[in-house]
């Protein structure tokens, strides 16, 4: 791999988003060891930029620091899961009531719009995942609680540790476009306390494939 190419943020950033998208995608497993003096060569920088990333990192969840030992990819407990779902389903199904309530036709749209793309995509489950999310942080942003939104956004890179298992479930691509659009369908009637329901009732279904 070439030098990384700087860009305006600083290159540390840059490091971390490299690292942040490896582990995403099992190029670096849960529980290994991350070898900074070759990940150093490879990205062509100093240890200095990389070790202010794994901080970032390590700060995310995504890297645990071990005394003497380095860093290593995070390992997510059983417990872990549990928790991080259990306040994404607060802190989500909240969200999906407001937008219920507020929402404009142009948001909603917007959303269909987003539900549609997740319909055409039921048999590429990396893209599938990818609309998923971007349809989440598009309820939240509507929902309009940039705090909301920061710990929902920390939540979900942990939870992005074991998305490969969740979705490998047979079935439950199915089964989470159903809850989709019982959710849409919640949103679209203005029945607050409805997508409330729904939006939880999603997050305890994916809990279970995740387990």
């Amino acid at each position: 791999m070439s030098a990384l190419t700087l860009t305006p943020r600083a290159l540390y950033e840059e490091v971390a988003e490299q690292l942040r998208q490896r582990i995403y995608h099992r190029q670096l497993e849960p529980g290994s060891w991350i070898d900074e003096l070759k990940i150093a060569e490879e990205f062509g920088i100093s240890r200095t930029p990389l070790r202010e990333a794994l901080k970032v990192l390590a700060a995310e969840g995504l890297v645990t620091m071990k005394v003497r030992r380095g860093a290593y990819v995070t390992e997510v407990s059983a417990k872990d899961l549990a928790d991080v779902y259990h306040l994404l389903s607060l802190l989500e199904s909240d969200a999906a009531g407001v937008v219920a309530c507020r929402a404009t036709p142009a948001q909603l749209q917007q959303l269909q719009a987003l539900h549609a793309e997740l319909e055409a995509a039921t048999d590429d489950r990396d893209r599938f995942f990818e609309i998923n999310e971007r349809f989440h942080l598009r309820v939240l942003e509507i929902a309009d609680n940039r705090w909301r939104l920061q710990l929902v956004a920390d939540l979900r890179k942990v939870m992005k540790l074991n998305r490969h298992n969740s979705l490998l479930k047979t079935g439950r691509i199915a089964e989470s476009l159903a809850e989709h659009r019982a959710i849409m369908a919640a949103l679209a009637t203005h029945d607050g306390a409805a997508a409330i329901a729904c939006m939880q009732a999603h997050f305890d279904s994916g809990l279970e494939a995740a387990a």
